[in-house]
């Protein structure tokens, strides 16, 4: 069943709370061996959630927009009762949470239940979802490819037909490129308008929260219930959409350069706007994301260097060494980088670009063609959302119709103005621009 299924077979009382939540774990211990998504089940949890659904309906309460819907929950947000690992055996033995992370409350609030934990890369730090404790998550499109990251496992879980619903964070990209890889919805909101206590911090002055979901009604109601608030439905009528050019146009296959010529054209977004110093800001981004990182991590690398994983350990160091001069001239960068973004949509409503420059890489070819060479997948896969990190500015990744393995487009909207990507989201999937969800797209 999809989510609305869910919810209205629950409503109407033909199916219980905790019938669908058995049937969803259940599903993830049979089949999550091929794509490693998910890294706990949390079925006490969701038994005590869905319970207090079912005794609502029968007491002739409201449980929630959400009732009954099934979620996944990102490794690094706090979920009471476990231990919070970002991923990472550095914190394995840390003391499990006391309270539900915010957006993990809210979720259960609004009636959804919490089912599983899922991959991720260690702390956040990475485009793969290739993790050296829990190992790699496999893309449910093929299993022989990433499911990209840091919120893979988020994503491959929805995409797999686990949960409908599923938590992740994006500080340079880690919604976006994993929705795009898996083919899924995912939305990265405006920085600061949903409330990150609760999750294990990356980067403060870069990281954001947001929700994964199958459709974008769905993602809808997951951010309105993340985010407390109804919003207004609006015409997208006479809306003037361009399309970012210069980098934002290069390194592409050409199979997402034709899903973005279709897209272009469905919105008539014949106007290019070219971000001025685009890789400089990528630059700053990388810089940022390093020195914050490395200084959140010092203390502990000092005393437990070897239990990280390598990878991650180094790309850390490296930016705790950071001068903080150069520190000091990234932030300066994505100050001016936020104006220049507020200056793109003097004439335009909606900025469409695309989220990967390729399909999902092969696992045992982890790399992607950038200006003629190949590097590596893990840091390279976020090269047109890392830029994009720095305003702050909300973004809607969507699933676009192509022949073959998913590829995703960002719709990038001004501050605020969650709004307008969901309307144009709902008219793009209503005009059958986008990809259905897969045959198995159901959480029961």
């Amino acid at each position: 069943m999809t989510a609305p299924e869910i919810t209205g077979e629950i409503r109407a009382r033909r199916v219980s709370a905790v019938d669908i939540a058995r049937q969803a774990m259940a599903r993830i211990e049979t089949e999550d061996g091929r794509y490693n998504a998910v890294t706990r089940v949390l079925h006490q949890r969701a038994m005590e959630c869905a319970a207090r659904i079912d005794r609502l309906l029968a007491a002739g309460q409201d449980p929630g927009p959400l009732a009954g819907v099934p979620f996944g929950v990102k490794d690094l947000f706090d979920v009471r009762g476990e231990v919070t690992t970002a991923g990472s055996r550095v914190l394995a033995g840390s003391s499990s949470a006391t309270k539900d992370a915010i957006l993990v409350s809210r979720l259960i609030e609004a009636g959804a239940v919490p089912v599983a934990t899922t991959n991720m890369d260690e702390f956040a730090y990475g485009f793969a979802t290739d993790n050296a404790h829990h190992g790699v998550t496999r893309n449910p499109h093929d299993q022989d490819r990433l499911a990209g990251g840091s919120s893979g496992g988020s994503a491959a879980g929805v995409a797999a037909g686990f949960f409908p619903v599923a938590l992740g964070s994006d500080t340079n990209g880690s919604i976006r490129v994993p929705a795009s890889l898996c083919g899924v919805w995912g939305l990265r909101a405006t920085q600061g308008r949903l409330p990150t206590e609760g999750s294990y911090p990356f980067v403060a002055s870069l990281d954001t929260v947001g929700p994964f979901a199958t459709s974008s009604a769905y993602l809808r109601a997951t951010f309105e219930a993340l985010s407390r608030a109804t919003l207004p439905a609006i015409n997208t009528r006479d809306w003037r959409i361009a399309r970012l050019g210069g980098w934002f146009a290069t390194n592409m296959t050409t199979d997402m350069a034709q899903a973005m010529d279709s897209l272009a054209g469905h919105l008539d977004a014949t106007q290019v706007v070219e971000l001025p110093e685009v890789a400089r800001a990528r630059a700053a981004a990388f810089v940022i994301s390093a020195a914050e990182g490395g200084s959140l991590h010092l203390p502990r690398l000092r005393e437990f260097a070897d239990e990280y994983d390598p990878a991650v350990r180094d790309r850390l160091l490296a930016g705790a060494l950071l001068p903080a001069h150069i520190v000091f001239k990234a932030q300066r960068l994505r100050n001016w980088f936020r104006r220049q973004m507020h200056k793109a949509f003097v004439n335009a409503d909606i900025l469409i670009a695309p989220a990967v420059p390729c399909v999902a890489p092969r696992l045992d070819e982890p790399t992607i063609r950038i200006d003629g060479r190949d590097v590596p997948a893990r840091a390279n896969l976020g090269i047109y959302t890392q830029p994009l990190t720095l305003a702050g500015f909300p973004i809607l990744t969507l699933p676009m119709r192509t022949s073959g393995l998913p590829l995703g487009a960002q719709l990038i909207a001004r501050p605020g103005r969650e709004d307008q990507l969901f309307a144009l989201a709902a008219e793009l999937e209503g005009s059958g621009m986008t990809a259905s969800p897969k045959k198995h797209d159901h959480a029961a």
